[in-house]
C-alpha cells in the first residue's frame, strides 16, 4: 500500500492518507507488485540521448515522455493514473511497458470470451521465421513481405478451414555476433477441436511448406508449431499458458544494452525498419470479439488507461503529483 498510515490497525476503512513533498514515488499494485517508474524511465532517457546523438528530430519529444504523473488515491490507499504524457515512440521503454500491461489486460478479456464461445476449441503457437536481415531498409522491406505472406498464409484451404481466430504478434531480434536482425512472427492461433483428427491435422513440414510457399521463397525457413497446454487440463491452467505465449513483443532489454555503440546501431535501423510498421493483428473471431468489447488500439491508443487495477476513483479523490528528476535519477512527489 501506498504513503498510506491507518489510525485503526483494526479497521481498514478508517485510514489517513499523508504524503510529503520530495518522498520517491512508489506505485504499489493491490497483488503487491510495484510499478518500476523509476527503472523504464532512466531507459527512456536513455534512448532519447541515442536518438539525439543519431539526429532524429523526436529525441526531445521522447525525452519528455512521462516526465509528470498526476495519480488519483484510491479509498484504499493505491494510486490511480490520472493525468500523464507519453510519446508513443515504437522503441520507447515507457510505452513499451504499458503497451505490454495493455495487451495482457485486453488479450484475457478477448480470450475469456473466445474460449466461452467456443470450448472445445484448441490452441496452437506458430513461429514464422525468415532470414536475417542487416539493415534497417532491409528489414523494413522483409516486414513488409511477411506481412504479405501471412495474409496469403491464412487463406489456403487447408489452414483456412482450421481457423477459428488468431493474434499476430512481430517481433525482431538481434543477433551481436554478425549484427544481423531477425524478423519473425508469433502467432496464437485458435483451431476447431477437429484439427488433430485426419486430414484437418498439419505437420510441422506442412507449415513449413505452407509458409515457404506463401513467402515465395526458394530456401526452407524455420517454423516451429506446437499445441499450447497447461500443467494440468483444467481451464484456468491452460488460458494461463495460453496468455503467457500472448506478451507483447518489444523488449527494452533487445536494444539498450548500455553499450552505446552497439545501441546506436541497433536503435538506428530498428526505427528505419519498424517504421509506420503494425507489430499487432488480430483475425475473425479474435477481431470480432475486440470490435465487440470495443478494446482501444494496443499500439497506437490510450496508454494511461492499460486495465491493470484500475478502478473508478471520485472527483474528489486526493492526488499525487510526482515529477522525474534527471539529476537524482528517479520520480519525487511534488
Amino acid at each position: 500500500m501506498l504513503f498510506t498510515n491507518y489510525n485503526n490497525q483494526s479497521d481498514k476503512n478508517n485510514q489517513e492518507f499523508r504524503v510529503k513533498t520530495n518522498d520517491i514515488l512508489r506505485d504499489v499494485r493491490k497483488n503487491g507488485k510495484e510499478f518500476d517508474w523509476r527503472g523504464k524511465k532512466i531507459k527512456n532517457v536513455y534512448y532519447a540521448d541515442l536518438l539525439r546523438m543519431l539526429h532524429f528530430t523526436k529525441a526531445d519529444r521522447v525525452n519528455g515522455c512521462a516526465d509528470e504523473l498526476v495519480f488519483k488515491v484510491t479509498d484504499e490507499g493505491f494510486l490511480t493514473l490520472h493525468q500523464v504524457w507519453f510519446c508513443k515512440s515504437k522503441l520507447c521503454p515507457l510505452c513499451n511497458w504499458r503497451r505490454s500491461l495493455k495487451m495482457s489486460y485486453q488479450n484475457e478479456e478477448i480470450i475469456s470470451e473466445a474460449i466461452k464461445q467456443q470450448p472445445t476449441a484448441r490452441f496452437l503457437f506458430l513461429t514464422l521465421t525468415v532470414k536475417n536481415v542487416y539493415d534497417g531498409q532491409e528489414l523494413n522491406d522483409t516486414l513488409r513481405e511477411m506481412t504479405k505472406a501471412f495474409n496469403r498464409l491464412i487463406k489456403y484451404k487447408a489452414v483456412s478451414k482450421n481457423l477459428v481466430g488468431f493474434m499476430r504478434a512481430t517481433e525482431v531480434t538481434v543477433n551481436d555476433k554478425d549484427n544481423s536482425f531477425h524478423p519473425h512472427f508469433h502467432v496464437l492461433i485458435m483451431v476447431k477441436p477437429t484439427y488433430f483428427h485426419g486430414d484437418y491435422y498439419l505437420s510441422q513440414e506442412d507449415w513449413t511448406g505452407y509458409w515457404k510457399k506463401a513467402m515465395q521463397i526458394d530456401y526452407k525457413p524455420i517454423v516451429n508449431v506446437k499445441a499450447v497446454k497447461g500443467k494440468t487440463k483444467k481451464k484456468d491452467d491452460v488460458k494461463g499458458a495460453i496468455l503467457e505465449t500472448a506478451k507483447y513483443p518489444v523488449k527494452d532489454s533487445d536494444y539498450l544494452t548500455d553499450d552505446v555503440e552497439r545501441d546506436a546501431f541497433v536503435v538506428d535501423n530498428l526505427e528505419t525498419g519498424l517504421h509506420r510498421k503494425r507489430q499487432i493483428g488480430y483475425g475473425l473471431l479474435f477481431k470480432e470479439i475486440r470490435k465487440k468489447l470495443q478494446l482501444d488500439d494496443v499500439e497506437d491508443g490510450d496508454l494511461k488507461n492499460v486495465g491493470e487495477d484500475e478502478e473508478e476513483v471520485s472527483e474528489s479523490a486526493k492526488m499525487v503529483y510526482a515529477k522525474w528528476n534527471n539529476t537524482r535519477k528517479n520520480y519525487f512527489v511534488k
